[in-house]
């Protein structure tokens, strides 16, 4: 996979990346790096880092070993929040990190999420990386300079636009997650499929099987968000398309933090895709045979999830929260055709019933 260059950040890809990181690491001379990790990267991706690191230069593996801080957090999105942001800001403090150190992003949406808010606001912002390792994160949560975290359950309401220096991606460490994290981070090549103009809802819907996604397919996803970002990096037009399925994926995956079936983020946007896929077909007239092909293709790879009234109620009312918002209006991206979307769509309540409905039956 070839790198991808840009004017705000770099993409770099296996041996050739690790590589140019430890080129990088080296001539800045950075006197500190934390790699920030959650606990299951730390016991499955900590080792094969330093691992292949050591494999492009071993004096500089040594070197970057040797001034390494590791801190781990709690696995999962209740992690993300500012108790977790203070402990690592302390952590920093307390080993003398100054403003021309390294954080470096060890793991899945989460971290990268949360690395990215601590590193942008110490001391005013100090440099970070990110090395995704989950699908999600390669294809979508570590690239695009959105950092954050949650306050009181309400997803990444608080946050900054901070691009990483590098993004690393290794496929190898796709090996370690099970298939349920390989099929959040899937939903997010779906809804890159549904948004682009090239067709690739026609090849990603005949995929049948998550073990049929191939480095090629995840380098494709990574392009088609980097386009989008390179015309908008602070989302005032066309990056708002991103967000198709997660206005109410993101409600969602809220209301569901905390309960015993808590889901993953992408599962949260998975059921979002149908939802607003229908509600593009009631609002705007989209394709209502496209529609159903999308509602049976999302439901074989995802558990469907039954919804009571009140809950879709306390899904509603958590949208007055969502980013997007016209005042207190909730701003949905809609789908006209595969590939063109309209951006800034009102959307009434009822018509959110139904949606529900619809993915439900």
């Amino acid at each position: 996979m070839k790198e991808i260059i840009s004017d705000n950040f770099s993409i770099l890809f296996g041996s050739d990346g690790y590589l140019k990181l430890a080129n990088f690491i080296q001539e800045n001379n950075f006197k500190k790096i934390l790699i920030l990790t959650d606990e299951n990267t730390k016991i499955h991706c900590l080792d094969l880092f330093f691992s292949n690191i050591k494999k492009t230069d071993k004096k500089i593996a040594e070197m970057i070993s040797s001034i390494s801080y590791n801190y781990s957090v709690e696995p999962g999105e209740n992690a993300k929040n500012i108790k977790t942001s203070n402990h690592i800001w302390e952590f920093l403090t307390e080993n003398g990190f100054k403003r021309n150190d390294l954080i470096i992003n060890l793991g899945g949406g989460m971290v990268s999420d949360l690395g990215g808010f601590v590193a942008s606001t110490y001391m005013r912002g100090i440099q970070f990386i990110n090395i995704p390792t989950t699908l999600l994160g390669m294809v979508d949560a570590s690239i695009g300079g959105k950092t954050g975290i949650d306050l009181k359950g309400i997803k990444n309401i608080i946050g900054t636009f901070q691009f990483a220096k590098l993004v690393l991606i290794d496929i190898e460490f796709l090996n370690s997650l099970s298939k349920k994290q390989i099929a959040a981070g899937y939903a997010e090549m779906i809804k890159h499929s549904l948004i682009d103009k090239n067709h690739e809802w026609e090849k990603i819907s005949k995929i049948n099987s998550l073990e049929d996604i191939n480095p090629e397919m995840i380098y494709k996803s990574i392009n088609i968000k980097v386009n989008i970002i390179e015309s908008d990096p602070m989302e005032s037009n066309i990056r708002k398309h991103l967000n198709f399925g997660h206005t109410l994926g993101h409600a969602i995956e809220t209301y569901l933090l905390g309960f015993e079936r808590e889901i993953l983020h992408g599962e949260a946007i998975a059921i979002g895709l149908v939802l607003e896929t229908y509600i593009s077909y009631l609002k705007i007239n989209f394709d209502l045979k496209i529609t159903k092909e999308i509602k049976n293709y999302i439901n074989q790879h995802y558990e469907i999830i039954e919804f009571s009234e009140e809950s879709i109620r306390k899904i509603i009312d958590l949208l007055k929260y969502d980013k997007k918002n016209n005042n207190d209006e909730p701003m949905f991206v809609l789908l006209n055709n595969v590939g063109e979307m309209k951006i800034n769509q009102p959307v009434e309540i009822e018509l959110i019933k139904e949606a529900f409905k619809f993915y439900q039956n």
